[in-house]
């Protein structure tokens, strides 16, 4: 065996017929075991190999799907806690995440943050009886008898939700206690060695709010507490960073009551803030030579068929019925429309590429539960593009998308990874089109990315359904991961909308079209901003550049000259010429995140100056007002 740095252990020569776990050393690191390579499906330590050779790796805790699944399991070790503590409550659904999991839990009252320390010491409890995780296979009938002498009605509806779509039912035992579950999950409860409950929420039963609420119990666990304890710390530090605390605290967006739910409100500083974006995202595309269009909000539903979108896309999409007896869908994206302008004209292999390009709005109908800030809303604002070429030109035009992508995400202070995601067709996906095209597509994807050495790490069943895409992550200040920047490649929906060009055989040829988006939404992209930043943004993004702060009364006129200096040039600068003391001034403007200060007393007003103050870095010294201007104009136009 051999340890990958990711987190994957290579397995070889198998013993077949005897279970993994009685096969691997009493110190080996592997929680579970994916079947069949990259993309392949993941099964229990318990699995027997058919074959010596059979294609198998061990994942590691530092593996993100080795992770997730003991997140899982720990997400089991907590319902097992809650359910020896309190025999009334009733368990609906828990899913985990890489370091985080939760579960949805009906108690009446409520669970609080202070019945958190009972829940901990009981999961260790139950972690040190180190009991054995087993599935259990089950037909539909005996895992209705099982849980209704359990008195769990939520997992009544979801075992006749799975009979329905005719899936096999599992359940996995530790002990006494049982849980529905299609896993995998860890060997034992014993690997489990730290636990936190980390937070308590409202959750509405399948994210309707027409449902009851439920407690949503947030939770990590780790293989040692040394882990645990660095996570604490990195979540405290995001807690700090938390784009919905600063959101607020510095007056960019709100979500009031009275909006709909997923669609933020944009206040003047935060609209200042987001316009840098848009304005940033129009002006490279023109540099990169693609042309600006702009399409509706609302279009006919049967253009959302003709797409495909209404056969695979349309829970998420809007329909409006007019009074005109006509039905509309709001976009949820902009390709359809993107093909309407590219068809209304006729093109010869000499015009291609064409690129289009939009700052598009969209709405989407994503469940209110999974709603958060600006991260995951229902209006979505893409800094969208979309390229029609042909086969032979794919190569160049892909590698310039990936070009670009590292381009606008290095101007924010991101580097592209090593690392490129592609998301494949799963075996029992509803796509569109022909198969030996999808084989191609992600063929050319994948060509693509390892020829610029980088890994590709393959994610099934995460494709579009009207084809494969690359996802582009990025680090941020404290070390998360962020998705950002998506590539898809389209061989079908040109085809469905008849789109041509003639070759230069004379004969009619269909275009191939990349779907791409760099920020991959504003909205999203300005939440991952502001928690990188911390709310201290560079001075060409802020949303306040500069605050002229007076000492007395009677310099307000040449801090007015300099305000209006500074506006003239295009700077976003505010003048305090309130009564304060000038320590409270600024530490006002330090709290606001405010990049330069300029103080105005009687000497610098004598003189023709302002001291300068920079954001962290405290008092720069006095220096004439025309100097200050060009500083902070050279500072902005070089986008430090």
């Amino acid at each position: 065996m051999a340890l990958h740095t990711d987190g994957t252990i290579v397995m070889t020569t198998m013993r077949p017929g005897v279970p993994v776990r009685d096969q691997l050393p009493a110190d080996s690191r592997i929680l579970v075991l994916r079947l069949g390579g990259p993309g392949g499906k993941l099964v229990d330590l318990s699995h027997i190999p058919t074959t010596a050779d059979e294609d198998l790796a061990g994942l590691t805790f530092e593996d993100p799907k080795g992770n997730t699944v003991f997140q899982h399991s720990a997400a089991h070790l907590m319902a097992q806690a809650i359910k020896e503590l309190w025999p009334s409550a009733k368990l609906t659904i828990g899913p985990p995440d890489v370091n985080e999991f939760f579960y949805d839990i009906d108690r009446d009252p409520p669970f609080k943050p202070d019945e958190f320390p009972a829940i901990e010491a009981k999961m260790k409890e139950i972690a040190g009886r180190d009991l054995p995780i087993k599935r259990v296979e089950l037909s539909a009938d005996a895992a209705r008898a099982l849980f209704a002498k359990r008195g769990e009605t939520y997992k009544l509806e979801l075992i006749d939700s799975i009979a329905a779509r005719g899936e096999s039912t599992s359940a996995y035992e530790q002990g006494d206690f049982v849980d529905l579950c299609i896993g995998p999950h860890l060997p034992r409860t014993g690997l489990i060695r730290a636990v936190k409950v980390t937070s308590v929420a409202g959750a509405y039963w399948h994210g309707d709010e027409r449902n009851k609420q439920l407690s949503r119990l947030y939770g990590v666990a780790f293989p040692d507490e040394e882990k645990m304890t660095a996570h604490l710390a990195l979540l405290a530090e995001a807690e700090k960073r938390d784009h919905r605390k600063l959101g607020r605290e510095l007056g960019l967006f709100l979500f009031p009551d009275e909006a709909v739910p997923g669609m933020p409100l944009f206040a003047p500083k935060g609209a200042h803030l987001r316009m840098q974006l848009e304005n940033y995202s129009r002006e490279q595309h023109l540099t990169h030579d693609y042309q600006p269009v702009w399409t509706p909000h609302i279009l006919r539903k049967d253009l959302w068929r003709i797409s495909g979108h209404l056969d695979h896309y349309a829970e998420n999409i809007y329909f409006i019925h007019s009074n005109d007896k006509q039905e509309y869908g709001v976009k949820p994206m902009s390709c359809p429309a993107h093909c309407l302008v590219y068809r209304w004209e006729g093109h010869s292999y000499r015009d291609l590429p064409i690129r289009y390009s939009e700052l598009s709005t969209v709405y989407r109908q994503e469940r209110s539960g999974t709603l958060h800030g600006l991260l995951r809303v229902r209006e979505v604002t893409q800094d969208d593009a979309h390229i029609f070429c042909t086969e032979e030109q794919l190569p160049e035009e892909l590698n310039k998308v990936v070009d670009f992508v590292e381009q606008v995400l290095g101007d924010f202070g991101f580097k592209v990874g090593v690392e490129a995601f592609l998301s494949l067709k799963g075996p029992d996906q509803d796509v569109v089109g022909d198969p030996a095209l999808w084989v191609q597509a992600e063929g050319i994807l994948k060509a693509i990315v390892e020829k610029r050495g980088m890994k590709v790490v393959t994610e099934l069943g995460e494709a579009a359904f009207y084809g494969p895409k690359i996802d582009f992550k990025v680090r941020d200040a404290i070390g998360r991961i962020w998705q950002c920047s998506t590539i898809q490649l389209d061989f079908n929906m040109p085809k469905r909308f008849g789109l041509e060009y003639t070759g230069a055989d004379g004969a009619k040829h269909t275009p191939v079209m990349i779907h791409r988006a760099l920020f991959g939404s504003v909205e999203r992209f300005l939440g991952i901003l502001i928690e990188h930043f911390a709310g201290e943004f560079p001075l060409w993004l802020a949303p306040v550049q500069a605050r002229i702060l007076s000492i007395t009364s009677d310099v307000e006129p040449f801090a007015r000259e300099i305000h209006a200096k500074l506006r003239a040039k295009g700077i976003r600068a505010e003048l305090d010429a309130s009564p304060d003391k000038i320590g409270y001034k600024i530490r006002t403007a330090e709290l606001q995140k405010i990049p330069y200060m300029l103080v105005v007393g009687k000497r610098e007003a004598a003189e023709g100056k302002v001291a300068v103050r920079r954001k962290g870095k405290g008092d720069q010294g006095a220096a004439a007002v025309d100097e200050v201007v060009e500083r902070l104009t050279r500072e902005i136009a070089a986008r430090a």
